[in-house]
């Protein structure tokens, strides 16, 4: 299994970010939040993904920049359990809590919430159809 994290899934547009935070519908898993939104994109990918960890909570770019490459190296190795139906998804992972947290914990957490979230898009497909 390939568990590349290709630059063409690096979620990068700033008016996909806005329209994913005015539109996006979430679903949290403490301390991990995930926006979501059906969206189209000219890439030939399913999904692109945004990460972030919030200046309020962490004060020190050193700490913000470490939990960012802890949610992406976790997701990285996660993203094979996420089930997308036909259409394209833009997500945005924030961490939330106000604690550091190891790398496992992070792991765990974000299986639930990728497990979460395969049963809210299918929710969402199931009322859009």
């Amino acid at each position: 299994m390939n568990y590349r994290f290709k630059k063409e899934v690096h979620l990068k547009s700033r008016k996909t970010i806005r329209l994913l935070f005015e539109d996006g519908k979430q679903v949290k898993k403490f301390p991990l939040k995930l926006v979501f939104l059906p969206i189209t994109f000219k890439e030939d990918v399913k999904h692109q993904v945004a990460f972030s960890v919030p200046k309020r909570n962490f004060k020190k770019a050193v700490d913000r920049n470490r939990l960012k490459r802890l949610l992406r190296e976790s997701y990285r190795l996660q993203q094979h359990n996420i089930k997308l139906p036909k259409e394209q998804y833009a997500l945005m992972f924030i961490y939330i809590g106000k604690e550091k947290i190891t790398f496992e914990a992070l792991q765990d957490k974000m299986e639930q919430l990728l497990l979460k979230f395969n049963i809210e898009i299918n929710s969402y497909e199931k009322e859009n159809i």
